[in-house]
């Protein structure tokens, strides 16, 4: 059994289906692990979804912020833009299937075994895994629930910025859900820099990508993720066990898979054809 990670797909399923085929996947043997955002910007959303759902247990994915954007506008919470490029899942005839699918999505997926667990964007600083594992659930909880649409409906904004131990409701919820899958920076004391959003080096003093702030609790962690498509080439950071699957398939780059069940992972690239005309990543 091969299980192989995946960096953000956006809906390039061409790409996908051409990287599936260079790590000859099989459905019946084989497990992928998806880093989140299977969709928008890209020019087969539908296709995707539809294809990882079908994958049933052969596939595990978490939950990345392009995928809970997609539920909010799904729900009227939220306007669709030139840049969200999901009206096929809109107007498809199974789409609230697919949008019921999405919602139970994890936000973090941890394998005992193999030592590595997923998530979208990145962790706080003061999580060790336990309490990344236990923010995990209390908001996936909320998701699955029949009332979701309310918290959708208050789930966007930078605050709060920081994680004191009786952060509550709303507030507590959305501080996790932006940990999860909108973090990239946060500042010597831990709190989230949800502006910053180039490449290392590009912020401002005293800011540091998310992995880099002293103290770090979860420093000992194998934490495979997507979301940053500016922060460089993978392999600068496997050897502090972090995994960057994010190669910026649709600005131009490529889609990577990430063979897991091996001695040393190894890393396998398509190039992508689909290309974003958006100067914002």
């Amino acid at each position: 059994m091969a299980i192989y990670a995946i960096g953000d797909v956006q809906g390039c399923f061409d790409e996908l289906m051409a990287l599936l085929d260079k790590i000859n996947f099989d459905t019946r043997n084989d497990q992928l692990w998806f880093a989140g955002d299977l969709v928008n910007r890209g020019p087969k959303s539908l296709q995707t979804l539809r294809f990882v759902k079908d994958l049933g247990d052969a596939a595990v994915t978490v939950l990345g912020n392009h995928d809970l954007h997609m539920i909010a506008i799904a729900q009227g919470l939220r306007e669709q833009t030139c840049k969200d490029n999901i009206s096929d899942v809109l107007n498809a005839p199974d789409r609230n299937e697919l949008f019921n699918w999405v919602r139970k999505l994890s936000l973090l997926h941890h394998d005992e075994r193999l030592g590595y667990t997923m998530v979208h964007a990145g962790l706080p600083p003061q999580w060790d895994l336990a309490m990344a594992q236990s923010c995990a659930a209390e908001v996936e909880a909320v998701l699955q629930a029949d009332d979701y649409p309310l918290f959708i409906s208050q789930m966007y904004g930078d605050e709060p910025d920081c994680w004191p131990v009786d952060l509550s409701g709303v507030d507590r919820w959305r501080f996790i859900i932006n940990s999860f899958t909108r973090l990239r920076f946060c500042d010597a004391e831990g709190r989230l820099v949800l502006s910053e959003k180039g490449a290392p080096g590009s912020q401002a003093k005293g800011i540091f990508p998310w992995f880099d702030v002293p103290g770090r609790r979860s420093a000992e962690m194998k934490i495979i993720f997507g979301h940053w498509s500016t922060l460089g080439q993978h392999g600068q950071l496997d050897q502090h066990g972090l995994y960057a699957l994010d190669t910026g398939c649709i600005w131009g780059g490529s889609l990577t898979a990430m063979r897991l069940d091996c001695k040393k992972p190894e890393w396998v690239n398509i190039q992508c054809k689909a290309q974003c005309d958006f100067s914002e990543k």
